[in-house]
């Protein structure tokens, strides 16, 4: 087997991960990460820091504290990036499924809503095969999981809000102690192609949903019913547009204009049995499903039959034959009597 090439030893096994130069130009490659971590030690919750660092300076671009990896986390510190840089060229992340479609099939357009995003705004996203390929950013997050966590317990920072403020001096202290110089002085961050109050409409979870016969959709588990006019009418048997945005409203659009619809019923949605949930995200749900517990209704007192009938308790004994106990204990309690005044 070994002369055939069929079995390999530990050694001839064994793979390198050959280092890299860094990309010439500044904004030419920016590598983003989450890290999960107790950042306020056991002054507050874990929770994860979103870092954008730049591959041809070492440059932290965007720092932010969120719950956990999620779409809306990643839109919020992109459009923050956007805001302050611009547009680099790309993006380079590992295959979280926020980033990448794992099992892409013919009835997808196997991108993730964060490409979509990333495509109106003319962006690549690059996904690495491994942690090593994208190791600018994962030794950032073993620097800042050490000098970090030191400067916020300083600073007495025990939450997000707080830590959040507190990122922007740090980020300023952290460039110019590390940040490197890059091989050729371009900028290659490129302006905003659209304006930026109308980011809000790309940093939007969107979907297509078919309208029954009764005018309604299904989407994330609720059921929206929209309202009857000249335009809804026509829209049975189609399919419209859904925005999702991120405070939770739910927008439906038919070639661009918004339709008025509500919610049917807005209370049915919850974190369905035995769903499968991604360890980075089990924080996040957890402290979802504790809020809903502590908010959930107390079930409803079961009265018997005689409640509901009207009944109620008086106190009184009801009228009838006496028991035969009730001689004997007359007895005892006169037997009783007289013997305390015996006693006296």
């Amino acid at each position: 087997m070994q002369e055939d090439g069929i079995w390999l030893s530990r050694k001839q096994r064994r793979t390198f991960h050959q280092p890299r130069l860094r990309r010439e130009c500044f904004g030419e490659l920016v590598q983003i990460d989450g890290s999960d971590h107790r950042w306020f030690e056991d002054r507050g919750d874990p929770c994860t820091l979103l870092v954008f660092i730049d591959d041809a300076t070492s440059t932290l671009m965007e720092l932010r504290f969120v719950t956990s990896e999620s779409t809306f986390s990643y839109f919020e510190a992109l459009e923050s990036y956007l805001l302050k840089h611009g547009r680099p060229v790309a993006f380079y992340s590992d295959k979280h499924t926020v980033f990448r479609v794992p099992k892409p099939n013919e009835h997808m357009t196997g991108m993730t809503q964060f490409g979509r995003a990333l495509a109106e705004l003319n962006i690549e996203i690059i996904c690495a095969n491994s942690s090593q390929a994208k190791g600018r950013v994962e030794r950032a997050n073993r620097t800042l999981q050490d000098r970090l966590v030191k400067e916020l317990r300083i600073a007495g920072v025990s939450n997000m809000e707080d830590g959040n403020a507190f990122l922007d001096g740090f980020v300023e202290r952290y460039n110019a102690k590390f940040a490197k110089a890059p091989a050729k002085p371009d900028n290659l961050h490129r302006a905003l192609n659209i304006e930026p109050d109308r980011l809000a409409e790309v940093f939007c979870l969107r979907d297509k949903r078919y309208v029954t016969k009764d005018l309604t959709l299904k989407y994330d588990r609720k059921r929206i019913r929209l309202e009857v006019n000249d335009l809804t009418r026509g829209l049975v048997g189609k399919y419209v547009d859904v925005y999702e945005m991120p405070d939770g409203r739910i927008q439906v659009r038919a070639k661009g204009v918004a339709l008025p619809c509500s919610i049917f019923d807005p209370h049915q949605q919850r974190v369905t049995h035995a769903a499968i949930t991604e360890y980075k995200h089990l924080s996040a749900v957890l402290a979802h499903i504790k809020e809903e517990q502590e908010k959930a209704v107390p079930p409803p007192k079961v009265k018997p039959v005689s409640a509901k009938n009207g009944y109620k308790k008086t106190g009184r004994r009801p009228p009838g034959r006496p028991s035969k106990m009730e001689a004997y204990y007359e007895r005892r309690r006169a037997e009783r009597a007289a013997e305390a005044s015996s006693e006296a």
